[in-house]
């Protein structure tokens, strides 16, 4: 199975890395400063589970991916953010044959409907990993904590061939992959978990402890968790009971110094996914005739943060 993975960054670099470590072929895709970087230090990985060290690995850039692919490649993993989705689309499209499978590993659910629209519906599967990892100052991949779990499937749920061999190639890569027949449940389970905690934690600007200690702040963690989920029940997706309570539990968790990702970028003043974690999931809600003051504040300070620091909206 040839794998073209789409950046190189904290979660391409981890899972990729991972891959080519296991003797996969696997090439990345990746924009000039990335390629200069791992050219002079190659792709490192630093893990509780073990450190990757592997030297400059196989890379393309998007110009040259045209004129030097030979064929199509069997499975794009595409690892970009949410904003970058329409550039990254715009790179790796030479990539995609007939064949080829396109597994995101993208937060929320709207890149989907997106990637249907520009390559067919039949070559997108449904995916998710959880992993907490970043890059350091000189690029090394960090993996912060020890989960390292890619999902994935086929959106109608069907067991197909393309997915048994996407396992197979998988196994023994030193993360944890599993194929699933309720991926999009999977997935808006784990939307409902990351839009609350991004949400309160960037709205409060403190960790999950420091707002269960605040007057009112476990009741405003269980609001959010709750809108959160009534947004997933009318699009048919009830999040499960287990699912449901291992949410809540996070979020009330006392002393806990949980935050998101997305609270970490706006105190390092990046871009964040403010439109595709809670503007979609508040689209979502008015489309279904719901009220959701809590995303709606929530909406408002992340846009109010964009407007701030120049980041334009991508559609």
């Amino acid at each position: 199975m040839r794998i073209l993975v789409v950046g190189a960054g904290a979660v391409g670099g981890y899972f990729g890395g991972k891959l080519l470590e296991a003797g996969r072929d696997v090439t990345f895709l990746v924009r000039p400063a990335r390629a200069a970087a791992l050219s002079e230090t190659g792709l490192n990985i630093k893990s509780p589970l073990g450190d990757v060290a592997l030297g400059a690995p196989p890379m393309v850039q998007a110009q040259d991916l045209s004129k030097d692919l030979k064929e199509p490649f069997d499975l794009v993993l595409l690892s970009c953010k949410a904003y970058d989705l329409a550039s990254a689309i715009d790179s790796f499209a030479d990539a995609v044959g007939p064949k080829t499978a396109i597994l995101p590993l993208l937060n929320g659910m709207r890149h989907l409907s997106v990637l249907q629209a520009r390559f067919g519906a039949g070559a997108v599967l449904g995916g998710q990993c959880v992993i907490s990892s970043t890059l350091d100052e000189v690029g090394t991949v960090l993996h912060l904590n020890t989960k390292n779990h890619v999902t994935f499937g086929e959106l109608d749920g069907s067991a197909s061939e393309r997915v048994a061999a996407i396992t197979a190639a998988f196994e023994g890569c030193g993360f944890a992959a599993r194929a699933s027949s309720k991926i999009l449940l999977e997935m808006w389970e784990k939307w409902v978990v990351l839009a609350s905690l991004a949400g309160s934690t960037c709205l409060m600007r403190a960790s999950i402890g420091e707002i269960n200690a605040a007057h009112g702040g476990k009741e405003f963690a269980l609001g959010l968790v709750e809108e959160c989920r009534r947004i997933a029940a009318a699009a048919g997706y009830e999040p499960r009971l287990q699912a449901l309570e291992a949410t809540r539990g996070l979020m009330t968790e006392a002393g806990s110094p949980l935050t998101a990702s997305m609270f970490r970028d706006i105190e390092n003043g990046s871009r964040i996914e403010a439109d595709h974690i809670i503007g979609d999931l508040l689209a979502r809600a008015g489309a279904a005739g719901l009220e959701s003051p809590l995303l709606r504040v929530i909406c408002t300070h992340l846009k109010a943060y964009e407007n701030r620091r120049g980041f334009s909206e991508v559609k």
